[in-house]
């Protein structure tokens, strides 16, 4: 009778750590992956980024070293609020978001560190 009780124990356990488990990652999912209407957004944004005055002026300052995107829902959660082009150089990663809720300029809405200031470009 013990023996039953505590493979039941056991049995519920795994089965409410692999259901934490399933949900947590689709939530994640959700949150922090871009759907495929996102990603051509995203593409759209990369190249309004690259044409932007804001971008010029920093391309002629520092060595662009990597361009990538971002999906953040925890941002306000729609368009284009939620969406951000991350530029890195080895001083910071200046951070582009759309200027108007249209986004037909893209501007440098922050800065954060940049793993180049420590470490080399991937490529050779």
């Amino acid at each position: 009778m013990k023996k039953k009780k505590i493979i039941m124990l056991l049995f519920l356990l795994s089965l409410a750590l692999n259901v934490y488990l399933v949900g947590k990652s689709i939530v994640m999912k959700n949150l922090f992956e871009p759907t495929d209407e996102e990603e051509i957004i995203l593409s759209e944004m990369v190249q309004k980024t690259i044409e932007s005055d804001s971008y010029k002026r920093l391309a002629e300052k520092e060595e662009v070293i990597a361009i990538k995107t971002d999906v953040n829902k925890f941002k306000g959660g729609v368009f284009p609020y939620n969406l951000e082009v991350n530029v890195s150089t080895k001083k910071q990663t200046y951070h582009f978001s759309c200027h108007d809720k249209k986004c037909s300029t893209m501007d440098i809405s922050g800065w954060s560190y940049s793993i180049y200031q420590d470490e080399e470009p991937r490529l050779p």
